[in-house]
């Protein structure tokens, strides 16, 4: 193992998650000078730390030793098909031996969202299914202890809750969270045709340290209809 490489790495990845060399020592419970003396290549923290290291960071071992983090292979087109394969598999099961359901797309209204859903609907009952919800604003590394995701439904002046998901645990980047984040309402008792185009949005709020940030997500939805 490379200590200069090593040193290196570690440097990279504390700038990375935002912590001053102060921080980073504190948090291993070590002298600042102890972490100066890593970062240039003159000693190396003992195994157990490199372990919780590796732990704290999401990065293998064997990286964290060699002192360079390989990306992971690009799972996107396999998480792609295993939503079409969920979506159909979840359908099938609502639909029972009903015929004649339709499809429409859910999309983001926001600039800074990019969110894939669909509605299966026919004359009788529709589905919502929400997945890969992407943030895609402004630059944000804040990590949040605390973060909820919930899908409304508004009519004039009534407001109706139809899903949620929620996070508690450790602290996590919004953009990291919404990637896990799926909404299923498997038989929501409403026809699509009754929808407003502009009725259905997202509410994400987001916690840390008590402060709260609140994005109000707008869901795009061309009208329905049993003929298409």
């Amino acid at each position: 193992m490379n200590q200069e490489n090593f040193g290196k790495f570690i440097k990279e990845i504390r700038k990375q998650n935002n912590l001053t060399q102060k921080e980073f020592a504190e948090k291993y419970n070590v002298t600042y000078q102890a972490a100066s003396k890593w970062e240039n290549g003159k000693n190396m923290p003992d195994m157990t730390l490199i372990k919780q290291m590796s732990k704290d960071f999401n990065i293998s071992l064997d990286n964290m030793l060699e002192g360079k983090n390989k990306k992971n292979k690009n799972h996107k087109p396999l998480i792609i098909a295993l939503f079409i394969l969920l979506f159909i598999i979840i359908i099938l099961l609502i639909i029972n031996k009903d015929e004649n359901f339709n499809f429409k797309t859910l999309s983001s209204a926001c600039d800074n969202f990019n969110i894939a859903g669909n509605i299966a609907y026919n004359d009788k009952k529709s589905s919502i299914y929400i997945t890969d919800i992407e943030y895609c604003g402004h630059k944000n590394n804040k990590k949040y202890q605390e973060i909820e995701c919930t899908l409304y439904e508004k009519n004039k002046d009534m407001v109706k809750k139809i899903s949620s998901d929620v996070y508690q645990d450790k602290s996590i980047k919004l953009e990291d969270y919404l990637k896990t984040v799926t909404l299923t309402v498997p038989n929501y008792q409403k026809i699509c045709k009754e929808y407003n185009e502009n009725s259905l949005y997202l509410e994400i709020k987001a916690k840390a340290n008590n402060e709260i940030t609140s994005y109000n997500v707008p869901l795009s939805l061309k009208k329905c209809s049993t003929k298409s």
